[in-house]
């Protein structure tokens, strides 16, 4: 893989992380419904530093300086590592000739990762099982990480339109 390979990776995967956030920020504007506190994850890392991987809630955490620059630095490392995990399965030649279906898919199986390594780790439960109210956390999760799918295609729809 060469630098220009990885260029294309930290562009589809930072394009896709965006889209998210866009989502995030439109559903919290027009829905009223607010997204994901960046900083509970870099609380959460910092917690893991000194040997505590899971919380009883991370809200009982008190708080970390740098902690919200932190979460919103691995929120798009983490979105750049699954696009890269993207392109290992379905190959650089999707970069020329992106499809939206395996997109969508890497998106939803990327739902795995809060759902059940990240949510019981912050005291949520597996699947959000410990919120108020399961089945929205989990919708929720599902259009973020499905607004994730079609930022990978959009991102590399764009590179593509640009070589």
């Amino acid at each position: 893989m060469g630098a220009s390979s990885l260029m294309d990776i930290v562009f589809i995967g930072a394009g896709a992380t965006l889209v998210m956030d866009i989502w995030a920020w439109t559903q919290a504007r027009v829905l009223g419904i607010p997204s994901l506190n960046y900083a509970l994850i870099g609380r959460w890392v910092v917690m893991m530093k000194k040997g505590q991987f899971v919380q009883q809630t991370i809200f009982s955490v008190e708080k970390v300086k740098g902690e919200q620059l932190l979460g919103w630095f691995l929120h798009y490392l983490i979105g750049i590592i699954f696009a890269l995990v993207h392109l290992v399965v379905w190959g650089e030649a999707w970069i020329q000739s992106p499809s939206v279906v395996s997109a969508l898919i890497t998106g939803w199986v990327t739902l795995a990762f809060p759902l059940f390594i990240v949510q019981p780790c912050l005291g949520f439960g597996f699947a959000a099982s410990k919120t108020q109210d399961p089945s929205k956390a989990r919708l929720l999760s599902l259009l973020a990480h499905t607004a994730y799918g079609i930022g990978l295609y959009v991102s590399a729809l764009v590179l593509a339109y640009a070589n």
